[in-house]
């Protein structure tokens, strides 16, 4: 068992790895961001596309050896050590370049975080379980052997290392966290009126003006849940990132109504709570 589940990390480290290349060396707006990077920082602007590129390259190469017949142990020690580089890279980004993106898995700017560096470090890791399968079979043979144990890993893995990636956050955290907003709703206690009326309305309320200074976005996302409709933006609260959630009446003009509710991006607690001072008396 332990054998099939080494030989699968060539072929998930392998895709990964040519996920990461596509990105590289196909789109142009990854490309566009590396100068100001941490790679910028280390390389210069100049030379910062070029080894972006190349390393493009060998994601690229790397990614299919470990993929396509034969496995020999050479393969997925070099893609531990790869991972590993990228350990020692990410850490060095996040401080010589804070807010960077990372170009890793994805064109979207995203800034290398914690969950950045474990990703690299999880892969390292699996680089040399893989190693341990070498000369013991192709990935190919543990998923024709044990076909649903195999899936179940692969699945897993692949769930662990989405969850590792900010930059997949919006495919699935954020709406979770609205979700979780909805159904909890922190602010417990069919609208005809527009958006534009709502956020008027909460930018005269007692509450908006208690948090205002927190707000570091613009309107960022908004639904109904009568008899409410929910306003969201992004906040710092005591240096922590935030989302600030009002609650502003949807069939009605009453700002001293209007709620708020500022919780912590990473762990979903409920940070804040307030209301219109003169309507809470």
């Amino acid at each position: 068992m332990l054998q099939s589940m080494a030989a699968l990390q060539s072929l998930l480290i392998g895709v990964v790895l040519i996920w990461s290349a596509r990105i590289k060396l196909l789109d142009r707006r990854a490309a566009d961001q590396v100068g100001t990077s941490a790679l910028g920082t280390l390389l210069g602007s100049g030379r910062a596309v070029p080894a972006y590129r190349l390393l493009g390259g060998v994601e690229l190469v790397l990614g299919i050896l470990l993929v396509v017949p034969p496995a020999p142990v050479a393969e997925p020690v070099a893609a531990s050590t790869l991972a590993a580089g990228f350990v020692g890279y990410l850490w060095y980004a996040r401080r010589a370049a804070p807010g960077s993106s990372c170009g890793c898995l994805s064109a979207k700017a995203t800034p290398v975080t914690g969950r950045s560096i474990a990703r690299a470090g999880g892969l390292a890791l699996a680089g040399l379980l893989g190693a341990v399968a070498a000369g013991g079979g192709y990935w190919l043979s543990a998923v024709v052997d044990q076909p649903a144990a195999s899936v179940a890993l692969l699945l897993a893995e692949v769930a662990a290392l989405v969850a590792l990636s900010p930059e997949f956050d919006a495919a699935w955290l954020l709406p979770l966290r609205r979700l979780r907003a909805r159904l909890t709703h922190p602010l417990r206690g069919g609208s005809g009126i527009p958006l534009l009326a709502s956020v008027q309305q909460l930018q005269l309320s007692g509450a908006y003006r208690q948090v205002a200074a927190l707000l570091t976005s613009d309107v960022r996302e908004h639904w109904l849940e009568q008899p409410w409709r929910m306003v969201c933006y992004s906040a710092r609260y005591q240096g922590r990132p935030a989302t600030a959630i009002f609650a502003v009446p949807a069939a009605d003009a009453a700002p001293e109504r209007v709620r708020v509710a500022l919780v912590d991006d990473s762990t979903g607690a409920t940070l804040l709570s307030l209301t219109d001072p003169a309507y809470a008396s």
